[in-house]
């Protein structure tokens, strides 16, 4: 299947085709993907509450000298369900096939995503390079106390309260977000995801969609919580990323990273938050995507 995307800016018009495809993972699961480009691979591993269609302008930006691929992790969208044992392990696995199916070498991932690569270059001899965009790699168990009562509301049926858990308990929100009554904010997220369903296209995945995956990736940040030391014996070349807006408890990280990593370059983009690499979106307005390429060119050329 061929599609074509077309992103606006004030300076230029960007245009390129993508190609969905699907590879199996070693449990059998299916791991769905969208394909920008031509030149050599790049994966990007997209973070919380997001797919590969959030990463489109990034992976556009790139299209003209990478092949980018942006799969869906497991599910979410184009790919199969999380069946039983998930882990960080089960992701690794997911990527691996994909890097075995492209023949990418170059990675590159984000929060959460940034864990699935970072582990994954740990592991695997095929990565050359791995970029990480504030790596959601904890340093103790302070930010994952939200899990359980997100837990519980999401079994209750309260999707909006969930994702407020959330978003209060990682802080995502900023000041301004964090002084809104929990009440508010669940009415406004409510709103939000019914205007979002009603616009929604057929293939489109939704925050409403998503609203149960952030379980996992939870499940992610308690299984990884304090491991910096494993990755002392990481043989890849590794861009840090961060911005000057990101998440502050993620700042330590990236700083024992920087130290613990045998071959590591650090660089904070002024003016980004933690969503700076998605799409520029009406939910995500902070979203600078073209900054990040200009350090994902210069780091993968």
């Amino acid at each position: 299947m061929m599609n074509a995307t077309v992103i606006q800016s004030s300076a230029t018009m960007i245009e390129a085709t993508h190609t969905v495809g699907s590879v199996i993972s070693r449990d059998g699961t299916t791991i769905g993907y969208r394909q920008y480009g031509q030149g050599p691979g790049v994966v990007v591993v997209h973070g919380a509450n997001l797919s590969s269609q959030n990463f489109t302008q990034l992976a556009v930006r790139l299209a003209d000298t990478f092949t980018v691929y942006v799969p869906d992790r497991r599910g979410r969208g184009l790919s199969g369900p999380f069946g039983e044992d998930y882990g960080i392990r089960k992701e690794v696995e997911d990527l691996e096939a994909l890097l075995t199916l492209s023949g990418a070498s170059l990675v590159f991932g984000i929060s959460s995503g940034g864990l699935i690569a970072l582990e994954a270059a740990r592991a695997l001899p095929a990565i050359r390079k791995v970029a990480l965009y504030e790596p959601a790699l904890l340093m103790n168990s302070e930010r994952t106390k939200w899990l359980a009562r997100y837990d519980r509301e999401i079994a209750e049926g309260k999707t909006a309260a969930s994702l407020v858990t959330c978003l209060k308990g990682l802080q995502l929100g900023g000041p301004v977000l964090n002084a809104i009554p929990r009440w508010l904010l669940e009415s406004m997220t409510n709103k939000m995801m019914q205007s979002e369903s009603e616009k929604a296209k057929k293939d489109d995945v939704t925050m409403r969609m998503l609203a149960s995956t952030l379980h996992y990736d939870g499940q992610l940040l308690v299984e990884m919580t304090g491991k910096v030391d494993r990755f002392r014996t990481l043989n890849a070349d590794a861009l840090l990323l961060g911005g000057s807006k990101g998440l502050s408890y993620l700042k330590p990280s990236l700083d024992a990273l920087e130290k613990v990593l045998p071959q590591a370059t650090r660089v904070e983009v002024p003016g980004l938050d933690h969503g700076g690499a998605c799409d520029v979106s009406q939910t995500n307005r902070g979203g600078k995507p073209e900054k990040v390429a200009e350090e994902l060119r210069r780091f993968f050329a």
